[in-house]
């Protein structure tokens, strides 16, 4: 049996010696998500994942604590993972999803004691589930082909598929792949059924060839029952041969008691809208949306429709923010969101009647917020010196509690590195903002090389968050300084600031990264301005093509990681072409402008800087072509350079043992570069080919 959480810290009498932060860390540590509080809002159930190095894998459990951070304890210990807790109405059990009967399916579990029972035995995967407010349905996501009319059709077509000896498939429309994922004609649908099973489960989107919940990261947030339980309210994007470059996702209204088509509730909107929730009186349906067609960063507003007659209104509309993670006070009077917000990520209270926003939790990164009767709200908090763990906070932002401190025996072993943020004046004197992380063990009369980071989206932020890709403790506990610049484009300082990067990725951008890298070594004494490399993953990607090309000179090293090298090409071969149709202002036959005003392969003749490039091959969004590309490049050009190559991870490493590997490797690269006297030489002369005779 696994070890308990609980007796493991009581186990941890004398801390070990600390050290500072390492990868090893970052891997091992504890991750909490899913908050569920109970329906009398005494008790909170949430998922813990533990991190598997043997298995080369994370694995998760269901825990439970009081809402007063009292009585912790491991609910689950089954070597399968668990996930989405979600209460029965009484508040006797507890719903989740477990592959513990080899296959995922949900299971019930009795907290008075008792075995957990499976509540679906059915021949397809459960991909995400939701409850009706009486406890008596089910609405489950099943990966069925569209076409058929039983889930015995699906599994046995599957099993024809499977004893073919041809392997050739054919497509007539896009998408072919989306993320790491080759399509095979099977769509995401949402069937009811009966809780005790005296029916069979039933597609609500019967013929519908679109996924609900959306692919490849939509989950349970997008679809929710009706008050009265008739009806079942989902997202989907039902845009028939556009639907790879159309970002109009919709809500659809279907019937839960009897046979219907679904019907559309958002027609008048081309953009996306999406996450509803209904208000605890079941008068009001809250849900997210967009205002312009194809763009995935636009601003999420709050919208707030009448039930069932459909009048609707922006909630806070003045307010500049991006909106997420949104759920209703148990009193229904506000609607609470979270939201980027000048390198913070709070969680927001709207106020229904009259729009206030006031932000509840202060500084750092809060997600999942969740309402206690009491007015308290649950929420999952961390910052640059920690990893999440459950807080509440009154209605008012008074009175912070942390409420569980799953890491606490491994934070007593680590030291991290200050951070502080500053701004400085970027593109056009515009203020933009940056944070730095000093050193672990600072010593301020010594001088640190520099891990200069590029978040990638490029519509995203490195804020005051505990990230386990991009982590700045990793170099931190290395012995490097991190700083990273929130540039024009980036999120959470308004949706003008963000929408500036749209035709520019090589302007402004670049212009504040460069002001920003400037303004910290001035303000900075101990950031050595001769040691920096700069790292970057996606745009970041794309970002350190560019630098190569643009500044030759000023980095001792560069690391990138899934970058595009080719903005032209990319178009053809990546998936979501919305995302380069925005950003590059169209296709590129029809402004082909657009992918040559910074492309960065039209720039190597003056790269000269060392560079480290990584690329998985399951990455469909920046496909590995790019990455090999890039690397050709380096080498024909004689400039020192490494390819790491994970044939098996996708735009992200996630696996453990790749996420170790990828760590180590890129700081031995800084490591080379930066902890010399020398800067690197340009690149060499190239062999050249012998003409053929």
């Amino acid at each position: 049996m696994t070890l308990s959480l609980v007796a493991a810290l009581a186990l941890s009498a004398a801390p070990a010696k600390s050290q500072p932060y390492t990868i090893q860390d970052q891997v091992s540590m504890r991750r909490i998500s899913s908050p569920s509080v109970s329906p009398d809002g005494k008790r909170i159930a949430f998922v813990l994942r533990t991190t598997d190095l043997e298995a080369n894998k994370g694995r998760t459990d269901l825990w439970l604590v009081n809402a007063d951070g009292s009585g912790l304890r491991q609910l689950t210990y089954s070597p399968e993972s668990e996930a989405q807790p979600v209460w029965s109405p009484d508040g006797q059990s507890l719903l989740f999803l477990s592959s513990r009967s080899g296959s995922s399916q949900v299971f019930r579990l009795p907290l008075d004691g008792g075995e957990s029972q499976a509540v679906t035995k059915l021949p397809l995967d459960v991909g995400a589930f939701a409850l009706s407010r009486d406890g008596k349905t089910l609405a489950v996501a099943l990966e069925v082909y569209p076409d058929c009319a039983t889930l015995e059709c699906t599994t046995q077509r599957l099993k024809e598929q499977a004893q073919k000896k041809t392997t050739g498939r054919v497509y007539d429309k896009l998408f072919v792949r989306h993320w790491d994922t080759w399509a095979d004609g099977r769509r995401n649908h949402l069937f009811v059924l009966p809780v005790d099973g005296s029916a069979a489960p039933r597609d609500v989107m019967v013929g519908m060839d679109a996924d609900g919940p959306s692919k490849p990261f939509g989950g349970p947030e997008e679809f929710t029952f009706t008050p009265d339980g008739k009806g079942l309210v989902f997202t989907a994007r039902d845009v028939g041969r556009s639907e790879s470059w159309s970002t109009d996702l919709d809500l659809f209204l279907a019937p839960v008691d009897k046979p219907g088509a679904p019907r559309k509730l958002t027609e008048k909107n081309r953009a996306t809208d999406t996450t509803p929730v209904f208000s605890p009186d079941g008068k009001t349906l809250a849900y997210l949306a967009m205002s312009r067609p194809g763009y995935e960063s636009d601003r999420l507003r709050v919208v707030l429709r009448s039930w069932p007659d459909g009048k609707e209104r922006v909630l806070a509309e003045q307010w500049d923010r991006s909106a997420g993670g949104i759920a209703w006070s148990a009193d229904g009077k506000s609607v609470l969101v979270t939201a980027d917000d000048i390198g913070q990520h709070p969680v927001f209270s709207l106020d229904v009647a009259s729009g206030r926003v006031r932000a509840l939790s202060g500084q750092g990164s809060a997600s999942e917020p969740r309402p206690l009767p009491d007015g308290r709200v649950v929420f999952l908090r961390d910052d640059l010196k920690s990893p999440a763990d459950l807080y509440s906070v009154r209605a008012d932002g008074s009175e912070l509690r942390q409420l569980t401190r799953v890491n606490e025996d491994a934070l007593a072993r680590i030291r991290f590195g200050d951070y502080e943020q500053f701004e400085f004046p970027g593109w056009n004197g515009e203020t933009v903002r940056a944070f730095v992380v000093k050193p672990v063990d600072f010593n301020p009369k010594k001088k640190y090389p520099v891990a200069f980071l590029i978040h990638g989206g490029p519509q995203g932020s490195f804020g005051n968050h505990f990230h386990y890709r991009w982590n700045p403790q990793t170099y931190a506990g290395r012995g490097y300084a991190a700083v990273m610049v929130d540039f024009h484009g980036s999120t959470g300082y308004g949706q003008a600031f963000t929408d500036a990067i749209r035709g520019d990725w090589g302007g402004k951008p670049l212009e504040d990264l460069q002001k920003g890298l400037d303004a910290a070594i001035k303000r900075y004494g101990f950031l050595d301005g001769d040691k920096v490399c700069a790292l970057g993953a996606s745009y970041g990607g794309f970002m350190i093509n560019w630098i190569a090309g643009q500044m030759p000179d000023r980095f001792r090293c560069l690391v990138n990681h899934d970058g595009n090298l080719d903005e032209k090409l990319a178009y053809f071969n990546t998936e979501e072409l919305w995302f380069p149709e925005w950003e590059h202002g169209g296709t590129p036959w029809e402004k082909p402008e657009g992918y040559t005003k910074h492309n960065p392969i039209d720039h190597v003749a003056k790269w000269k800087t060392p560079m480290f490039v990584i690329h998985g091959g399951q990455d469909f969004r920046v496909v590995d072509t790019q990455g090999l590309s890039t690397f050709t490049v380096l080498q024909r050009r004689g400039i020192p350079s490494k390819l790491l190559y994970f044939p098996d991870e996708n735009h992200w490493v996630v696996k453990p043992a790749n996420s170790i590997q990828w760590h180590e490797a890129v700081l031995d690269w800084l490591d080379q570069w930066t902890k010399g006297s020398k800067k690197p030489a340009g690149p060499s002369a190239a062999p050249q080919a012998k003409a053929a005779p």
